[in-house]
């Protein structure tokens, strides 16, 4: 007899359990940037700073830990420069090509 599992038991999927690299996170942040949403990549980057230790990430940065939490919530519009120091925290870079 199979054993049910309550949708209530089950654990909530986190994304940044499943980046264990830098070629993952890569892959990661090329796929939300495909979907043209600044929030996303807000979002999604938040995730990576988590996946890396946002404690570290902060001081890599230059930002507060408090300060990276707020410009990486899913509903934030972080500023340009904030992205760009966060990136480079994270060892990865924006890159543009030509659109499909």
């Amino acid at each position: 007899m199979t054993k049910k599992i309550k949708i209530s038991e089950l654990r909530e999927f986190d994304m940044a359990e499943h980046l264990p690299d830098e070629q993952a996170i890569a892959e990661y942040l090329t796929i939300v940037m495909e979907e043209n949403d600044p929030a996303a990549l807000a979002d999604a980057l938040g995730t990576v700073a988590r996946a890396r230790g946002m404690t570290e990430i902060a001081k890599a940065s230059g930002l507060t830990r408090e300060a990276l939490y707020k410009a990486l919530r899913p509903a934030s519009q972080p500023r340009f420069e904030t992205i760009s120091r966060v990136c480079a925290a994270l060892g990865v870079k924006l890159v543009a090509v030509p659109a499909r």
